[in-house]
C-alpha cells in the first residue's frame, strides 16, 4: 500500500508574500549534488514551472555543486546548462547535516525572506556526528531557530533514506529507523496552524541500487522521486501546485558517475 504524507495541520493562511512564494532547499550532499548532476532541486524547479499561475522564487545563499576534484562546492557544471542561475540557489552542503544547519538557518531565512523550507537532512549526522536522539534534538533546534526569522514559515521535512551502509551495518540501520520515529514525533509536536510542518513520505519504490549512482546519491530517477515526495506533500496538504507529473527517467547506469569519497 502506498504511503501518504503525514499532514498535521491544514493551511491557515496564504503562503508567501504578495509577489511570490520563496522556496529554500536545505540539505546535505543529496541536495547540493555533484558536478554533472541535474539534482532533485532542478526537478522541483521544472515541477514549479509547470504551474504558471503559481508565483514563486527559489532563494538561498549558495548556488554551486560539489566539485569532487577540488573537494569543495565550486562547480557550476549542472547537467542542464540552461538551468537558470536564479533557480540554482539553495542552502545545502556536502557533509553538512542538522548539526551544521541549525546554527545558520535563522540568518538564511531572514536574509532570503524564505516562506517554505524543503529539508532533506539527517543521514550524515547519523553516519558521522550524532546519535538518533541528538540528531532529533538538532532538528528541533533548527525548527525553532528558523521560526525566529519567520514565525509563519512552512517546512516540509523528508525522513532519512538509509543508504547502502545500512545493509551491512545493523546499528546504523537501527539508528536511521529510530531517528525517523523521533522526527515524526517532532513534526507532530512542533506543527502549528501559523507555521505548519509536514513530514513527507519516503518515495514509494525508491531503491538505492537503481535510483542512486553509489548507494547514496540520487541518479536521474532518484532525483524525480525525491522531488515528487516534496511536491506531492505540498499539494496534498496545502493545495499547492499539483501532483508531481514527471515520471522517473531511465535508471542511471552504474558507470554513469564517478564514485566520490564522502557518503553524504
Amino acid at each position: 500500500m502506498a504511503q501518504v504524507s503525514i499532514v498535521t495541520s491544514q493551511a491557515g493562511a496564504v503562503i508567501g508574500h504578495d509577489d511570490a512564494m520563496r522556496f529554500l532547499f536545505v540539505g546535505d550532499s543529496m541536495t547540493i549534488g555533484h558536478a554533472g548532476d541535474f539534482t532533485w532541486r532542478y526537478r522541483m524547479w521544472q515541477h514549479l514551472e509547470a504551474f504558471p499561475g503559481l508565483p514563486y522564487e527559489i532563494v538561498g545563499p549558495r548556488s554551486t555543486l560539489y566539485d569532487g576534484a577540488a573537494g569543495a562546492p565550486l562547480s557550476h557544471a549542472y547537467a542542464d546548462p540552461s538551468f537558470p542561475p536564479a533557480a540554482r540557489r539553495h542552502l545545502s552542503g556536502w557533509g553538512e547535516g542538522w548539526l551544521h544547519m541549525a546554527p545558520v538557518i535563522a540568518d538564511a531565512v531572514r536574509g532570503t525572506e524564505a516562506d517554505v523550507l524543503l529539508v532533506s537532512l539527517g543521514l550524515i549526522d547519523l553516519g558521522f556526528y550524532t546519535d538518533a536522539e541528538q540528531t532529533a534534538a538538532n532538528a528541533r533546534a533548527f525548527v525553532a531557530a528558523a521560526r525566529t526569522a519567520n514565525p509563519r514559515l512552512r517546512m516540509v521535512l523528508l525522513p532519512v533514506i538509509p543508504n547502502i551502509r545500512a545493509e551491512t551495518d545493523a546499528p546504523f540501520a537501527a539508528s536511521c529507523a529510530r531517528f525517523n520515529e523521533l522526527l515524526a514525533k517532532a513534526v507532530a509536536d512542533l506543527d502549528t496552524p501559523s507555521s505548519p510542518l509536514l513530514l513527507a513520505s519516503r518515495p514509494p519504490g525508491y531503491d538505492i541500487h537503481t535510483d542512486t549512482y553509489d548507494g547514496t546519491h540520487p541518479g536521474p530517477s532518484g532525483e524525480h522521486l525525491l522531488a515528487a515526495a516534496f511536491a506531492d506533500a505540498m499539494h496534498q496538504a496545502w493545495g499547492l501546485g499539483g501532483p508531481y507529473a514527471a515520471g522517473p527517467t531511465a535508471r542511471v547506469p552504474a558507470q554513469a558517475q564517478a564514485q566520490v569519497s564522502a557518503p553524504v
